[in-house]
């Protein structure tokens, strides 16, 4: 897997990710790492402290120069291979995704499905104990910083549908068939 990076400069407003750093240093802008994958090449953000943030394939991504990588981000790069390779089913990375409480809530759900398994949207607001709230649980699955790593990719329809996903539908059913599950097949 080819790595590259780099310092994030923001091109476009809502490119970096909110916030910038997580360590509050005057000046520390998180760290940008190119991945390439069996989906296409990731773009991880993060600081020295944690993963802030995966760009899929095909999304608009800040610029940046070179400059050192933080260990979360050398990390991440190592257990997205792995996960690739098939030799993971989760991940243990330190994590600062940025969001309201409720979407947090749902991202933290999404940590708890199980490799290869499907659940709906409406069960997953069930979990964040919000059952009426299915939509707006889709809209949290949409605004994922951390896809993957937060397999939002899990999250189906009720009919059995896929469903959304932030890398298009042909992404969702390949990271879902590289996991082996039966919503690979799913419309």
């Amino acid at each position: 897997m080819r790595r590259k990076g780099t310092r994030t400069t923001p091109r476009t407003k809502g490119a970096e990710p909110p916030g910038g750093c997580t360590c509050g240093r005057t000046g520390c802008a998180p760290a940008r790492l190119v991945v390439e994958s069996p989906i296409g090449p990731l773009v991880l953000a993060g600081d020295h402290d944690a993963l802030i943030h995966v760009w899929l394939p095909g999304s608009a991504v800040p610029i940046g120069t070179d400059g050192p990588l933080p260990a979360p981000l050398v990390a991440a790069a190592h257990q997205l291979d792995a996960y690739f390779s098939g030799s993971r089913r989760s991940f243990s990375l330190p994590l600062a995704p940025r969001g309201t409480d409720f979407q947090l809530s749902v991202w933290r759900a999404l940590g708890e499905i199980g490799y290869a398994e499907t659940i709906s949207y409406a069960a997953l607001a069930r979990r964040v104990g919000r059952p009426a709230a299915s939509r707006a649980v889709g809209q949290a699955c949409g605004a994922n910083p951390l896809p993957i790593v937060y397999p939002c990719h899990r999250v189906v329809a009720s009919d059995g549908t896929l469903g959304g996903y932030g890398g298009g539908s042909d992404m969702k059913r390949r990271l879902l068939a590289l996991e082996g599950s039966r919503g690979a097949t799913a419309r």
